[in-house]
């Protein structure tokens, strides 16, 4: 099993290219698939993100606790980044 941390660094990764790919079939399962894991295997009942200029803020709670994170964006934002770039190496396959 993942520590929460990479958990939620991967969701939040893949949650951004979803976000602003609604159509990307892959990233939105993807998304599901890791929202799934943070739900199932860390109990995660919410997450709030919150982006800041040099940093993502993501706060994960369970029924016990609050376990806050911080990501670079530059990190969070690379994928995304890379799908903008080069548009035609990433289509969308249904």
């Amino acid at each position: 099993m993942q520590s929460l941390q990479d958990t939620v660094y991967n969701w939040l990764t893949i949650k951004v290219v979803a976000d602003t790919r609604p159509d990307d079939t892959s990233a939105v399962e993807t998304s599901a698939f890791f929202w799934e894991l943070l739900k199932e295997e860390h109990h995660v009942q919410d997450i709030n993100v919150e982006r800041l200029e040099e940093m993502y803020v993501v706060a994960c709670q369970t029924a016990t606790e609050t376990r806050m994170y911080r990501f670079p964006t530059e990190l969070i934002d690379c994928m995304h980044n890379t799908i903008k770039e080069e548009p035609e190496k990433f289509r969308n396959y249904e």
